[in-house]
């Protein structure tokens, strides 16, 4: 009982330390099951045991005999159905971008054959082994990709690229190291006769239907309401686990190519509950991967740590990261508008994370036990390039970033708290001005509204955690605060300021605030006298934002003052002579100083000076 709890909660506070040093959380939980495990017996225990043994003699310790196996294989079947669940189909259309289609295709194929030959000529695996090791490190993952860049300022369209590979990749790679090790699987004689690959086929066919069958049953059932809601994440957790035990009892080896298909089918359907269904599963994969990790790592013998205690491991680790990783990002890219120095970036950064280190130990587990000769190779090698790119990334990356010259030195990017028609007409105006400018709200409406307009919108609640995991925001120095709720805008500048606002943070004063301009707040925006209102009313009147060129200070002032005077008038930017746009602050005091060839934005009525 003691291990187990241990486990768990060394898992928790693993994943608790990922978050506050803003790392990927796949590093500590390994570290913590080598120091709990093959190093504890070797260098920390008196007698020679693990603090932590998994399986001991082969049939006792915590997950005795093949316990451990059918615990490893239904925690990654879980976490490749939620991993399915992410890969939309409409998104690689909408993102678009021939690079990332590229790098999940051509990509994936260049590490598939180069990492597979090295590895055969390297470590004289044989070439079944050689290539199930390079499906494995196909994949790089969200999970690892979102806490290496999270803080390294980036220009959206690079961030965009590292996010949406890590995302779609992370199901394709899976599919992929399914597929060569069921094919192994069928071998496992050493010949691949017509039987065995018959075998394969039926591997695939039921892999397939299964998943493909259920998914559909499911989605229906759930649409239908034949599941009472509080039942319905349980509900479609024992689906999966069903889907899987089924599939492999009809086929063995193919309850993970069921799942990865179920999660994939489901993902891409239009089931109202699917959002809901993927959060349950997220924080479920957290536990699994918390308890999974620790025990997979623990599970490792020293005798094979020293399998790769070799030069020959550097040398495999130095060809997929300095050779491998960059031939593919760079034949990816050809003919893109990437920039040589950005193309060194995205294939410096290419962590391989979570899925690729659980497959790895599940499929070293079954092909050990099955007698598959260098099957002991897989999870050290797997685990070694895993933990080895994370340290890598995670330690060199801004200043890998900082020396490619993509660190963007300054982030002018905005995001505006709201999605209102005052904020989309804001947004609009600051989009034509070559602004990034990102809008966020709960409100689903005015995000589709936003969206229809061109403008970058994304439905959340300002009150999750979110928000600060979305790497395509890295370039965002600006916050402004335009909804009608106080509390929110208050809240938003409170959490946010040091994240979104290094460069200034901002909101709508408050009714209070505008009645007493003794009172005027340092973040208040725009100016004392407008709040929510005033700027919704105005936009419904006057739906315009105008320019006029400022001639001299004392112009300036003269327009300042006319727009006070006018409510239908409500100052918003001032642009100065490079055209670079600074928000006015209800202070008025840091952009007073102007001078001919600076220009007033405001919103609202014509300006009339006598």
């Amino acid at each position: 009982m003691l291990e187990l709890g241990g486990i768990i909660i060394l898992g928790i506070l693993a994943q608790w330390f990922a978050w506050r040093l803003k790392i990927p959380a796949i590093l500590p939980l390994l570290l913590i099951g080598l120091l709990v495990g093959p190093i504890s017996a070797e260098f920390l225990s008196a007698d020679g045991t693990k603090w932590i043994e998994p399986v001991w003699n082969g049939e006792e310790g915590l997950f005795g005999g093949k316990n451990l196996y059918f615990f490893v294989s239904l925690s990654i079947s879980i976490i490749l159905f939620e991993g399915g669940l992410t890969l939309k189909f409409k998104e690689i259309k909408s993102v678009g971008p021939l690079v990332i289609t590229k790098l999940i295709t051509l990509g994936s194929l260049v590490t598939f054959f180069c990492a597979g030959i090295a590895a055969h000529f390297i470590f004289n695996l044989s070439w079944e082994i050689s290539f199930l090791f390079s499906a494995l490190i196909i994949v790089t993952g969200p999970t690892v990709i979102t806490p290496i860049l999270r803080n390294i300022p980036l220009r959206k369209d690079i961030s965009a690229i590292l996010k949406w590979e890590g995302i779609l990749i992370d199901p394709i790679g899976a599919l992929v190291a399914v597929l060569v090790f069921e094919f192994i699987s069928v071998g496992a004689g050493g010949e691949y006769t017509k039987t065995a690959l018959i075998e394969f086929g039926k591997i695939v066919l039921f892999g397939s239907t299964f998943g493909f069958t259920f998914a559909h049953a499911l989605n229906f059932a759930i649409n239908k309401q034949w599941i009472p809601h509080y039942l319905l994440n349980v509900f479609a957790l024992a689906s999966v686990l069903g889907v899987f035990v089924l599939s492999d009892s009809f086929s063995h080896e193919s309850g993970l190519l069921a799942v990865v298909i179920m999660g994939m089918v489901l993902g891409n359907s239009q089931s109202k509950y699917l959002k809901e269904l993927l959060y349950f599963k997220e924080s479920l994969s957290i536990l699994l991967i918390s308890i999974l990790f620790i025990l997979l790592s623990a599970n490792i013998n020293f005798e094979d740590l020293l399998l790769i205690y070799h030069w020959k491991t550097l040398g495999i680790f130095a060809i997929v990261v300095f050779i491998i990783r960059p031939l593919g990002v760079f034949l990816s890219t050809y003919n893109s508008t990437l920039t040589f120095k950005e193309k060194m970036f995205i294939s410096w950064v290419g962590p391989r994370g979570i899925v690729a280190a659980g497959i790895a130990s599940l499929f070293g587990l079954t092909l050990v036990f099955k007698g598959i000769k260098d099957a002991e190779y897989i999870t050290p090698l797997v685990f070694m390039i895993v933990m080895g790119t994370v340290l890598l990334n995670a330690t060199t990356a801004r200043l890998f970033a900082k020396l490619t010259g993509v660190f963007l030195k300054k982030s002018n990017g905005i995001l505006i708290v709201g999605a209102s028609e005052v904020s989309q007409l804001i947004g609009a105006y600051l989009k034509k001005n070559n602004r990034h400018v990102v809008l966020i709200d709960s409100n689903h409406t005015n995000i589709a509204k936003a969206k229809e307009a061109g403008l970058d919108a994304i439905t959340t609640d300002i009150y999750s955690d979110n928000l600060e995991d979305n790497i395509e925001l890295n370039d965002i120095g600006f916050l402004m605060a335009l909804t009608g709720s106080v509390d929110i805008n208050k809240y938003a500048i409170h959490k946010f300021k040091d994240h979104f606002g290094e460069n200034g943070a901002f909101r709508l004063v408050t009714e209070e605030e505008k009645n007493d301009p003794t009172n005027n707040p340092k973040e208040g925006l725009f100016s004392h006298t407008d709040d929510f209102t005033l700027l919704t009313k105005t936009t419904q009147e006057y739906p315009t934002i105008n320019e006029v060129p400022i001639i001299d200070n004392a112009h300036y002032k003269k327009l300042m003052e006319a727009t006070i005077a006018n409510k239908n008038t409500i100052p918003i930017f001032l642009k100065n002579k490079n055209g670079e746009l600074s928000i006015i602050s209800s202070h008025n005091k840091e952009v007073e100083k102007t001078e001919k060839g600076f220009t007033l934005i405001y919103l609202g009525k014509p300006i009339m000076l006598e």
